[in-house]
């Protein structure tokens, strides 16, 4: 052996671990980068019996994959953070994460520190974060058509549901929409039998008792109960005496007389976590008191917000009825729909009518949702991965602007950063030149998906943004000429962006960090 080739093998041997698991992630993030961009296609998923999911969607894709490496592990996560986060984006993070990973490595192998390399990581996506904010166009509003455009992008073109997701929108309001902890993607719901439509309510998956002869209630309080509805238990031992049986009969009596304190009350509808007692039932069906049961803790804080009421325990019900009124909520409508198989829950005071108008004003428990159908089940789920995205593109747009999209402004900030690298002093500049390559992938592979030279059209882009002074300047996919991405309306909100890079930045980090891979010991 020559004593280069024993350089070359004493380099792969000490690189071994890092080529390993940049390997991993360069082999994942392969699987999602022809679904981006327009001309970008979809992915079949197959399961083990046959399923078969076909979808362009990120965190769907990498989810549903069959990943053992724990290295590319990690770079789902990317995924799921952006879709936990921002709701959109999530092949936009993946694509910039597996860029990252293989610019660091390349740098590593060529002799930076690793350390240097991530510092240097870090700093330059620091600095191109702050730009990117910096970037941000502003909205002038629901007919400001930058808003339209983003939310008609995120819904993949499709104008039905990006007119429901603009609709539904604007009833829940401007305001409401900028507050984080409001989520309009987990308002949505997808049903093979159903059309598109919304409105001011809450659909309950659970069917009601009593849907064959009460499948509607209107203008009626609510009972939520995180409990069961049921009289306090007692030791069995307790019936064998006679003040035992007393005592079982005064219990029995007392929840006898809650329950029709319940219907005094006006309460109509009855929404439980837990499950019924027969005579509770009983006195529900005689009263005409819908009840729901076995309901989600997630469905009962959605009841609580759109009625107003209280989620109570079942000591609750023990209360004066003056003191129990005001933790009860109200509905203007609780019907059963039989095509859906589900509960429909009105917001008070709102027309019944889907695409009714919005709530009145000074109303702020705003709740809506969205209904998205297909014609055949494994399209509807697709259906709702796209109204989801369309939701969560619209709220962030609200919340942080627009930005040019297509890749065009990682584009400009690629340049910047080199511009940049030149003011870092010490081997983190490697680093930063990592970013700066890094942040050309997007547009790269957009332009290779539409069948383009990258390297070709991202020189044509780069020499006329500098020209005209505008980060807004890409390539027009179908033509492959140069085109002005805001006039002609490609935008993404800057949420997406931001967060990306930096969910993307922090995995790349760790996997660059990472020396050995050693198996754990079983727990105990």
């Amino acid at each position: 052996m020559t004593q280069g080739q024993g350089q070359v093998q004493e380099t792969d041997e000490r690189y071994a671990t890092l080529l390993n698991n940049a390997n991993a992630v360069r082999a994942l993030a392969s699987a999602v980068e022809g679904t981006l961009g327009p001309k970008g296609l979809d992915v079949m998923l197959v399961g083990a019996n046959g399923d078969v999911v076909i979808t362009n969607d990120g965190v769907t894709i990498l989810e549903k994959m069959d990943v053992s490496h724990p290295a590319a592990r990690l770079l789902i996560q990317v995924a799921r953070a952006q879709q936990s986060e921002v709701g959109d984006g999530t092949t936009t993070a993946t694509v910039l994460a597996g860029a990252l990973v293989q610019e660091g490595v390349a740098q590593v192998t060529r002799g930076v520190p690793a350390a240097k390399v991530v510092t240097g990581m870090l700093e330059g996506i620091r600095v191109a974060a702050s730009r990117l904010a910096e970037r941000a166009l502003r909205l002038d509003g629901w007919d400001d058509p930058k808003l339209h455009r983003a939310v008609h992008i995120a819904g993949r073109e499709q104008s039905d549901i990006v007119r429901l997701v603009l609709e539904a929108g604007q009833a829940v309001g401007w305001e409401q929409l900028q507050d984080p902890a409001y989520r309009l993607a987990e308002q949505i719901v997808a049903h093979e039998k159903a059309g598109n439509e919304w409105f001011h309510g809450v659909l309950l998956k659970q069917k009601p008792l009593q849907r064959d002869w009460l499948p509607e209630r209107t203008g009626c309080r609510v009972l939520i109960l995180q409990d069961a509805l049921e009289p306090d238990t007692l030791d069995e031992q307790l019936l064998t005496t006679e003040a035992g049986f007393q005592q079982y009969m005064a219990h029995r009596s007392a929840f006898m007389e809650r329950l029709q304190r319940l219907h005094e009350l006006g309460v109509g509808f009855l929404v439980l976590e837990r499950g019924l007692h027969p005579e509770a039932e009983q006195f529900c069906l005689d009263h005409d008191m819908m009840v729901v049961q076995r309901v989600s803790r997630e469905d009962i804080m959605r009841v609580c917000r759109l009625t107003g009421g209280k989620p109570l325990k079942r000591a609750a019900l023990a209360k004066d009825a003056a003191v129990l009124e005001p933790l009860l909520g109200r509905t203007a409508c609780v019907r059963y729909d039989e095509r859906l198989e589900r509960v429909r829950l009105y917001a008070p005071q709102t027309a019944l009518s889907s695409g009714g108008s919005p709530e009145p004003a000074g109303m702020r428990r705003a709740q809506v949702t969205l209904i998205v159908g297909a014609s055949t089940r494994e399209v509807v789920g697709e259906r709702a991965r796209i109204a989801q995205d369309a939701a969560a593109a619209l709220q962030a747009a609200i919340q942080s602007g627009v930005l040019p999209g297509g890749g065009t402004t990682e584009l400009a900030l690629s340049y910047m950063l080199e511009r940049y690298r030149e003011t870092v002093r010490g081997m983190e500049a490697f680093g930063v030149a990592a970013v700066a390559q890094a942040l050309r992938k997007p547009m790269a592979q957009i332009v290779l998906n539409a069948g383009f030279n990258p390297l070709e059209k991202l020189e044509e882009a780069r020499a006329a943004q500098t020209a005209s002074a505008s980060d807004a300047i890409g390539i027009d996919c179908d033509s492959g000429a140069l085109l002005d991405y805001i006039e002609a309306g490609i935008v993404d909100p800057a949420a997406v962006k931001l967060h990306a890079l930096r969910a993307a930045g922090e995995v790349a980090a760790a996997v660059l960090r990472i020396h050995t891979v050693i198996k754990m010991k079983p727990e105990a």
